[in-house]
This record gives C-alpha cells, sequence and structure tokens, in this order.
C-alpha cells in the first residue's frame, strides 16, 4: 500500500500537528485530557480549541501585548472571522490553525450557527462597557457553550444518535461549557476586575463579595455540572473518558473555591495541583466517565 501522501493531505497534517503545538504551549489540563479522547476525534478537538486560542490572543493577550489598539484588535478579529468563514467554505487557509479548524469543522458540520456567536463574544471582550445578567448569559454562549456544541459534533461524527439523544447530549455540552466559564471566572476574579476591568457577575461587587454571593455562584455552576453529569454516559466510548476527566478537574475546582474564603479571590487563582489532576485523569480513564 502506498504512504504517499498529496499535497493538501500533507498540508492538512502539519496544519492539525501546530494546532497540537498551540494547545500544548497554552493549557496543560485540557492537553491531559485530550490525550484520553480517541485519535481522530482528539485531533480534531484540538483543532477546534487551537482557534479558540488564537481568537482570545487577538482580544485579551497577545495582540495587547504587542502593541496593538482596542480598534486594531477588532480589525485583527475581523480579518480572523472573515479567513476563518473562508476556509470553512474552500477547505483552504494560508494561516495553519484556520486551516486545520476549517477541515475539521467540514467534516464535522461545524458552520455559522456556531462560529458567528463564539467571535462575536469575542469581540464583546473588547467593549469596555459593563455586562447586565442578559448580556452575561449571551457571552458565556458564545464564549463558552458553543465550543462544547462543536465539539460534540466531533464526539459524534459517525456516531448516528437519535434527536432525543442528541438534544440531552447538546444540552449536557452547554452547561458543561457554561460551568466551566464561570468557574474561570471565579478563578481570574483578579485579573478581569483588578487588571481589566471586566465583571462577569452583574450582580455583585468583586471588591466585597460576600460568602453567600460566591456559594450562589457555585450553586449555579454546580447545577451546570450536574446536567452535565447526566449527558455523560450517553457519549461515544472514544470521548467519554476524556469529557469525564474534565468534568472531574471542574468539580473538584469548584469544590476548592468553597473553601476559599470569598475575600481571598481577589489575591489568589485557585489551581488543581497536578498530581490530583492525574488521579482524576485516571481515575476517567478507568471508569471510561461512567459510575466506579
Amino acid at each position: 500500500m502506498s504512504t504517499h501522501q498529496g499535497p493538501l493531505e500533507l498540508y492538512t497534517r502539519a496544519a492539525s500537528s501546530s494546532s497540537a503545538v498551540v494547545i500544548g504551549r497554552y493549557s496543560t489540563s485540557f492537553g491531559a485530557a485530550a490525550r484520553l479522547l480517541g485519535s481522530g476525534v482528539r485531533s480534531q478537538v484540538r483543532d477546534i480549541y487551537a482557534l479558540v486560542r488564537v481568537a482570545d490572543e487577538i482580544v485579551d493577550g497577545a495582540a495587547a501585548a504587542a502593541g496593538l489598539s482596542v480598534d486594531e484588535q477588532l480589525a485583527r478579529l475581523d480579518e480572523f472571522e472573515a479567513e476563518t468563514d473562508r476556509a470553512v467554505a474552500t477547505g483552504f487557509s494560508t494561516n495553519l490553525v484556520v486551516h486545520a479548524f476549517a477541515v475539521t469543522a467540514r467534516a464535522t458540520g461545524i458552520g455559522r450557527d456556531l462560529t458567528a456567536p463564539f467571535f462575536a463574544s469575542m469581540r464583546r471582550d473588547l467593549d469596555e462597557s459593563p455586562f447586565d445578567a442578559a448580556e452575561v448569559d449571551v457571552y458565556i454562549y458564545g464564549s463558552a457553550e458553543v465550543v462544547g456544541l462543536m465539539c460534540l459534533r466531533a464526539f459524534l461524527a459517525g456516531h448516528p444518535v437519535r434527536d432525543d439523544e442528541r438534544r440531552l447530549l447538546e444540552d449536557g455540552a452547554k452547561h458543561l461549557g457554561a460551568a466551566f466559564q464561570k468557574v474561570n471566572f471565579l478563578r481570574d476574579l483578579s485579573a478581569d476586575w483588578t487588571s481589566l476591568g471586566r465583571n462577569y457577575f452583574p450582580a455583585v461587587d468583586p471588591a466585597r463579595m460576600t460568602e453567600q454571593e460566591k456559594n450562589v455562584i457555585l450553586d449555579d455552576i454546580d447545577a451546570d455540572l450536574a446536567i452535565a453529569a447526566r449527558a455523560l454516559t450517553r457519549l461515544p466510548r472514544s470521548s467519554r473518558g476524556a469529557v469525564a476527566a474534565a468534568h472531574g478537574l471542574f468539580h473538584r475546582l469548584s469544590t476548592k473555591l468553597r473553601s476559599t474564603p470569598a475575600s481571598e479571590l481577589l489575591s489568589s487563582r485557585i489551581r488543581v495541583p497536578d498530581a490530583e489532576k492525574l488521579t482524576i485523569a485516571v481515575k476517567a480513564a478507568v471508569t471510561g466517565g461512567g459510575r466506579p
């Protein structure tokens, strides 16, 4: 059997490898969970997260550090979205991360229904006006829930499911993405509020957050995690263990945040030690995302 690769196949493999490098550099937790995915879906999920990571760096990281103004960041984000749309339509981009995402999007059915809300939320990060409760919900949908839905489309590619099962899985994916985002809002409270002037909890004054206010937020997060857990066992085996590991990690973060005084959240970022992350990942791999 010939092992010769055509030019597009070789280019696509190189592009997907570049996405794996991006994720490996930015997220050890995600990298650990991704290793539990089946090989095909692992590559696709990395392609999704690399695009998300680069967009985030345009609005909330490297671009500003390079000296780009807000207007310049907006222009770059617009260009990045337009290039993503063109690549999904044509199957090619000169941007390796965009190309890898486009190939995955075309293979799994990811379209503008998911990418447009994502880029809208990224754009909102460059708007300094305060959030109200409704805007936070829209922001979480675009920045986190649709990413969960993108990954779900990769998980289900080649795995036909009934409409009622798909609705259950989509609900679980959205709630898991929302839980991840809300946990990160609490973990990053200091950087978001002190450095960036952002408050994703408009009913709360971050400088004077009470234990009761913190626990109301965590109750909401735990409710999201509970809904996501009910969908876990319906996932294909190729993705179930990895999603269970991510769920377990954020459940542990929620527990640690609950035991951390609200007054300390502006001065420290809660994390799970690497040894504990490994234990969570091993448990998820052994149980396959089901009950032990």
